[in-house]
């Protein structure tokens, strides 16, 4: 900027600032309409786009590729998991068969994939089991055959006790066979501990299924038994709560039916859906608690700044205003906001602020010396006004260099931040000159400068600082190599949240494969294929096409089933009796603990004895209703599906449900391929080798590995990108404007030696660069260099760095740069972890630009000075 424009710009500032001045009734009652304007704008139009699939441009091969496989397959598409959990397997999959039922009537779901509760699965479970198991459960059936006829026709307590009868006077001959007696007792013993579970307040239920199949049911806290219900709802990714609908129809869904109460189970639910509506409500809490946290600091900071409440007021209300304004901006520009630019109102507080600061303490400096009001206004609008100028022009920069890039996400935050530094200048420099006009501060002295000592040490041991600085420099430098990049989505939302905890319970007990491969190919021949290669990888677990769902060795299941049909079907013709009246099942309960306490030890053997004992005397203190929800609730059910079990037949591709078929064989027949990880994904090495490895067979492959690595790839080459541009144009502004090499060299050394350790400390304090922090560092070249260019510009102006510590200037920069500090380390109590992260990296970064700016800048100015500005430089 020539000498000419510079002095101009100037004068042209000191006349904008009296006009505001003299103007002070129009232009806050300007301000004022505007804000309100923009309120209802808001009100009217706010909208968050919380897919996080939107955060990255949809140019990107991988993104094409997903939204191939997402129009072939939109049953795979925005998805809701229901997980149904409970102790009982039997009383799971009641409670998931009439939540599934209930849900399929709700007009919010467009679709509701259960494939338990489909009769195909129901009659041909037996099918999917391997032989060697198959032949276990077919010879405990046979060996339960003489129990499973007595039971059919009565499966009631009543039922149970004229069986056991019967069995007791078997045993008055040669006692019951070994495998008939050790059967008898494990059921005895079962009976017991959910009897005497009962009776201690328990709501246990006897697992009747786990009684034929020789298993043990698990604590609900260890593994507890699961049904997946997976719905595809509509959904509004623009809206506030994107899937609260689906989300509270589930719930109450689950309260009308009194899934807790009738099945002891309970309902959680993960999937993109609940993912996204919680995330979007972690980022909310956090935004609305850190930006509280940030004004409240930062009106503390400006207190302390200015020692005014007249100055703090006003300096706070066109802070305020400037954030109203810049929200409906920035909302008309994108159309709605997303999960990365709702940052923008904390990043406004932070910066706009230091422009409040810088033009309240040139103010207050002026008075001081004696100076009048328009003594001071002048003074601000002159001395600083340009030095802000340069500042919002920095900033803007810093993060506009975001907009050509493919992160999206952050472009748009870009975008609406470096116009709110546009509109913060314009505030600091018309608003509030017109409220300070309003509320003339009074007169107070303030402190001019740091410390006697930190000018002392400045002055006196200029080279010492330096040595420590680039040692310190250097030590970070060398950790540069050891910097972590985590772009998993899952590492940045809430770990509290429900979605995310069911999602790692359902994928560490393997229920779902979250990080999945998939591909997409033009025939079922061509998938069959390619999954048999890629099964051969090292890398892979399995590749599986819709022939997983067809069992194998059909012939060999399909005997032993015909099998257990023919000794067990007769037991399932007879005609069941009612069920007792309440005197009925009191006398059955009295009938069946006499038989249980007359079993002879020698006879039935002694554990089993023993174990009818301990029944006994459990149902001595249950009362007959509860012993019979109790202990013989699930038996009909089980009863019911074995009969339908043994009715299997042969199964062909054809014959799978359309439901399955869909989700794997499109109706262009197009088929898709799932490719499982046999690595650790979460790895980053492992996870590049997985792609790697399978792209190389495969290169079309898509789904949630690709997607972190690209994404990952696509973020780094914006940081890149942008860093670079917001570098070269910053020193291209600072090239016109210093006409000066060491001028520019003096600006960016503390932003080198800050992004330095920043990168560092990152390494120490084991933060990764993530999707929301990765702005951190081009952010320094446009944020730090704000403080550099008030600390160059003044030190011009006074000539030594004794005199420029002695200003306000440095008192400017300290509480300038500590607003900001407050306002970024809010975002750390969010608890969305991108946030999070975001918030405490970037209060490292301007903690570290402040000490580079105040100690290392003024030692480097000392053992190589400026030539000081003329009368009428710039």
């Amino acid at each position: 900027m020539p000498f000419s424009t510079a002095d101009a710009y100037r004068r042209f500032l000191v006349k904008v600032v009296r006009l505001c001045a003299r103007a002070r009734w129009a232009v806050t009652a300007l301000a004022v309409v505007l804000t309100g304007l923009s309120v209802w704008y808001l009100a009217a139009n706010m909208a968050i786009n919380s897919d996080t699939e939107d955060m990255l441009s949809a140019e990107l091969p991988f993104r094409q590729r997903a939204t191939e496989l997402k129009q072939a397959f939109p049953e795979l598409g925005k998805t809701l998991l229901v997980a149904v959990e409970g102790r009982t397997p039997e009383l799971v999959e009641e409670a998931a068969r009439a939540l599934a039922g209930a849900m399929t009537a709700e007009p919010v779901f467009g679709d509701v994939f259960y494939p338990a509760a489909d009769p195909f699965f129901r009659r041909n479970g037996l099918l999917y089991r391997d032989v060697a198991t198959l032949e276990q459960t077919v010879d405990r059936l046979t060996e339960a055959q003489p129990f499973l006829g007595p039971l059919w026709q009565d499966p009631t307590l009543r039922g149970l006790g004229s069986l056991v009868g019967r069995l007791g006077q078997q045993t008055a001959g040669d006692g019951l066979p070994p495998a008939a007696g050790e059967a008898m007792g494990q059921l005895f013993t079962r009976m017991a501990e959910v009897a005497e579970a009962r009776l201690a307040g328990a709501e246990d239920y006897l697992s009747w299924r786990g009684v034929l199949s020789g298993g043990a049911p698990a604590p609900l806290a260890a593994q507890p038994f699961r049904r997946l219900i997976v719905a595809q709802p509509s959904v509004d990714y623009t809206g506030l709560a994107p899937g609260r609908s689906a989300i509270r129809t589930v719930e109450r869904l689950t309260a009308d039916l009194d899934l807790a109460e009738r099945f002891e189970v309970q309902v959680r639910q993960t999937g993109p859906v609940a993912l996204a509506y919680d995330e979007l409500q972690s980022v909310r809490e956090g935004m609305g608690v850190s930006g509280a946290l940030s004004l409240l600091m930062v009106a503390g900071l400006l207190w302390w700044a200015v020692k005014s409440v007249r100055m703090v007021l006003a300096a706070f209300l066109t802070l305020l205003m400037g954030l109203v304004w810049t929200a409906a901006f920035g909302l008309w520009m994108t159309g709605a906001l997303n999960l990365i630019s709702v940052a923008f109102a904390v990043l406004f507080i932070g910066l706009s602020v230091d422009f409040g600061i810088h033009f309240s303490l040139r103010y207050k400096e002026s008075r001081d010396r004696g100076g009048s009001h328009a003594d001071g206004l002048d003074a601000a609008a002159g001395d600083v006004g340009d030095s802000l100028t340069l500042s919002a022009i920095a900033a803007a920069i810093g993060f506009l260099a975001f907009l050509p890039t493919d992160y999206k996400g952050l472009a748009e935050l870009g975008l609406i931040s470096g116009v709110g530094m546009g509109v913060a200048l314009v505030a600091n420099l018309t608003v509030l000159p017109a409220l300070i006009t309003l509320m003339p501060p009074n007169r107070i002295r303030l402190p001019r400068g740091p410390s006697q000592k930190l000018v002392t040490a400045v002055e006196h041991h200029p080279r010492t600082i330096l040595g420590v600085a680039g040692g310190l420099a250097l030590v970070s430098a060398l950790l540069i190599p050891r910097v972590d990049f985590d772009f998993d989505p899952l590492n940045l939302k809430d770990p509290q949240a429900e979605s995310v905890q069911t999602l790692g319970d359902l994928m560490a007990a393997g229920t779902i494969d979250f990080y999945a491969a998939q591909l997409l190919r033009p025939s079922l021949e061509e998938a069959d294929e390619v999954a048999a290669r890629l099964a051969g990888l090292d890398v892979v677990a399995k590749a599986s096409t819709i022939e997983a769902s067809v069992p194998d060795e059909q012939d060999d299941k399909l005997a032993l089933v015909d099998e257990a049909a023919l000794v067990l079907g007769p037991s399932f013709t007879e005609e069941r009796r009612p069920p007792p009246t309440g005197e009925e099942l009191e006398g059955a309960v009295i009938q069946l603990r006499q038989v249980l306490d007359a079993l002879p030890p020698d006879q039935v053997g002694a554990d089993t004895a023993a174990a009818a004992a301990r029944l006994a005397r459990a149902l001595d203190d249950l009362p007959p209703a509860q012993a019979e929800t109790a202990l013989m609730t699930t038996l009909p059910l089980v009863l019911t599906d074995l009969d339908l079990a043994l009715q299997a037949e042969g199964i062909a591709l054809d014959d799978l449900p359309p439901a399955l078929r869909d989700r794997w064989v499109s109706d262009g027949g197009a088929a898709r391929v799932e490719v499982a990880p046999a690595v650790d994904v979460t790895d980053r090495a492992a996870l590049a080798r997985f792609v790697t490895e399978v792209r190389a067979v495969a290169p079309g492959i898509s789904g949630t590995p690709v997607t972190i690595l690209e994404a990952g790839t696509a973020v780094i080459t914006a940081l890149l990108e942008a860093g670079a541009l917001s570098a070269a144009a910053i020193t291209v502004m600072l090239a016109v404007v210093l006409r000066s090499l060491r001028g520019i060299l003096y600006v960016f050394a503390p932003l080198v030696m800050a992004a330095l350790v920043t990168a560092g400390a990152s390494v120490v304090l084991g933060i990764p660069l993530n999707f929301a922090n990765v702005i951190v560092l081009p952010l320094l070249f446009g944020l730090g260099v704000a403080s550099g260019i008030h600390i160059v510009q003044r030190a011009r102006a006074t000539g030594r760095p004794g005199e420029l510590l002695a200003t306000s200037t440095p008192r400017a920069v300290i509480f300038s740069t500590l607003t900001t500090i407050a306002s970024f380390a809010s975002l750390a109590t969010s608890p969305h972890q991108g946030t999070a992260s975001m918030g405490i990296l970037l209060t490292v970064a301007v903690g570290l630009t402040l000490l580079s700016t105040l100690v290392v800048l003024p030692a480097l100015m000392s053992v190589s000075p400026l030539r000081p500005r003329s009368a009428h430089g710039s």
